[in-house]
């Protein structure tokens, strides 16, 4: 990584940091089909794709017994590590239950009610890292709104991460099954003789996990399509450079296309992240990612003439994670509106709300911060509007009613409503 100045980001470079993409067109056809197929065949192909892709000979595909035992032979750091953070992210969620409401205002009775969602189906992501963090984030939501069935989809392995394991036990998943990739979205989507379908499928995942949401949106709800995971930290010359650096080179250990950016008005304070990242990669167990998302096109260390430049790049940007690290946050914060989770001050690295803050980091990539928000109760939830009105409040309305539904040329609208008043 090098210095670039904000002003002089060229069309291409420009390019690279805005329009982040989660390489979901590239496989589309191939999702398409594996979708296509678990339909039609559904435990055959989940076990055909489980061996072509993973390597793996499933068995029973249904490993909920599996997950309650991981549990039990979990070690007790282990255990409590998990249930704390479990019940930061509970709590943090049952604020979010939204509650039902009436009000009657001139005869008009109205309101609006919430349901939970029958079903929900949680991709818990495997491959080169597992993210038992992301079973308590997906399934610990759906719980709290009331979801009476939640279900978790997992890559098959030798031997399953038994922290991921326990963690889907902790969230209160009622099923677990062994099943990645796309195959897992399709089976959660549609069902199989193991799997229940569902209502909705929500999680992160890899290219084909977010081509295949894609492609059973409109069959099922989804979260949202989400790519690489991605940081922008904001920072001003009060900002500790090891501290930055630090938060750059985390979100960098997840993915070798992750994106990570810091923005400053200090060149000296851009220089000394620069430095210190390099420094704080070396020798990392992860560290030929780190540096493969360091030095890919979407991440940078950045100079901005001002920090208002600073803000209308962060604006612009969208990050997932946002970290400002100024000496005027909370000012800042007010002055960009679009992002997925905020981290305020030198003491919230991103790794906190990762795991046991509470909030969700199931979050938009990919500037889709601009318009959605993460994982939520509200996710799971769908609401009715209610109403009851008096005959003298139909009456109130009854011209308003009656001149805007002829004017539509929808007559028996209008008849419906002066039906009510015939002697």
């Amino acid at each position: 990584m090098n210095v670039r100045s904000v002003a002089d980001l060229g069309p291409d470079e420009r390019a690279a940091l805005f329009d982040r993409d989660a390489g979901v067109e590239a496989v589309r056809d191939d999702v398409r089909d594996i979708v296509s197929q678990v339909r039609q065949e559904g435990d055959v192909a989940l076990r055909r794709f489980a061996s072509e892709f993973d390597g793996v000979e499933v068995g029973n595909v249904d490993i909920t017994d599996a997950a309650e035992r991981a549990y039990d032979d979990l070690n007790d750091e282990l255990v409590t590590a998990i249930e704390h953070a479990a019940d930061n992210i509970r709590a943090f969620h049952e604020r979010q239950v939204p509650e039902d409401w009436r009000e009657t205002v001139d005869g008009r009775e109205l309101g609006r009610r919430f349901r939970p969602l029958d079903s929900a189906g949680v991709y818990a992501p495997g491959g080169t890292a597992a993210y038992p963090s992301s079973a308590l984030m997906g399934v610990i939501p759906a719980k709290v709104a009331g979801v009476e069935h939640v279900a978790v989809a997992t890559p098959p392995a030798e031997t399953i991460n038994p922290v991921t394991l326990a963690a889907i036990h902790v969230a209160g998943a009622d099923a677990v099954y062994q099943v990645g990739g796309a195959q897992a979205i399709a089976a959660l989507a549609y069902g199989t003789e193991t799997v229940s379908a569902t209502d909705i499928v929500v999680g992160p995942g890899n290219r084909w996990v977010t081509a295949a949401k894609a492609e059973v949106r409109g069959d099922v709800a989804i979260d949202f399509l989400a790519g690489p995971s991605e940081v922008l930290v904001v920072a001003d010359g009060t900002a500790d450079p090891e501290l930055v650096a630090a938060d750059l080179v985390a979100q960098a250990e997840h993915d070798e296309n992750a994106s990570v950016v810091a923005v400053t008005d200090d060149e000296a304070l851009a220089e000394a992240v620069v430095e210190a990242v390099d420094e704080q990669a070396a020798g990392r167990e992860r560290e030929a990612v780190i540096r493969s998302a360091l030095d890919n096109d979407a991440s940078a260390v950045l100079h901005a003439r001002s920090m208002s430049e600073a803000v209308l790049f962060a604006e612009e940007y969208a990050a997932e994670h946002l970290s400002i690290q100024a000496d005027d946050d909370e000012e800042l914060l007010e002055r960009i509106p679009s992002a997925g989770s905020v981290f305020l001050g030198p003491d919230s690295p991103v790794a906190a709300g990762d795991y046991a803050t509470g909030t969700n980091h199931v979050l938009p990539t990919g500037g889709g911060a601009r318009v959605t928000g993460g994982l939520s109760v509200d996710t799971f939830v769908r609401s009715t509007t209610v109403q009851r009105l008096s005959h003298d409040a139909l009456a109130d309305l009854s011209e308003t009613v009656t001149t805007l539904a002829e004017a539509e040329g929808l007559e028996a609208h209008a008849e419906s409503v002066r039906k009510r008043f015939e002697d």
